[in-house]
């Protein structure tokens, strides 16, 4: 009995590294005082690298350390791109603000500012899908202390949240 509890473990163990789980994980906090939605990104540093690579057309592109161009001046228009916030319907301008690299992820801070008390709120987030189809993107928003939370994957990479 005990062997094949570690057979199977080693089998899971075996089958999560050969197939890595892709995953980000966005927190969307709503700040009433400052009228604002501030907005933290966590994504892996190496899907991003292949998912850079392959849209810049730069197979041998270090992210961490790019050529002439910067992970902002990159993740900048891509965020543009794959990132999408509506309140009560109506279209945000998602600001982005920069980032900072810690462990193996990279951190994304967006903005989306002023914003009005709300109900409603969608997020698109399709980052990384367009290289992994089975990338999860998890989305936390909290409101007074309220959170909700979201699964976009390729197949829903829009959802909605009511406060």
């Amino acid at each position: 009995m005990v062997s094949s509890v570690l057979s199977f473990v080693q089998w899971v163990l075996l089958v999560v590294m050969a197939h890595p789980l892709h995953v980000s994980v966005t927190e969307v906090a709503f700040d009433e005082k400052d009228k604002a939605l501030e907005i933290m990104m966590r994504v892996f540093v190496d899907d991003l690298e292949v998912v850079m690579r392959n849209r810049l057309k730069q197979p041998e592109l270090d992210i961490t350390v790019p050529k002439g161009i910067t992970v902002d001046e990159m993740m900048g228009p891509y965020l543009a791109e794959h990132f999408k916030i509506q309140l009560d319907g109506k279209a945000q301008k998602v600001k982005y603000l920069g980032h900072e690299k810690e462990g193996e992820a990279f951190i994304f801070y967006v903005e989306v500012s002023p914003v009005k008390r709300w109900n409603k709120i969608q997020v698109t987030n399709s980052i990384i899908m367009e290289t992994y189809r089975d990338q999860s993107n998890l989305v936390h928003v909290t409101v007074q202390g309220k959170v909700k939370s979201l699964r976009l994957t390729g197949d829903e990479s829009t959802g909605q949240l009511d406060f």
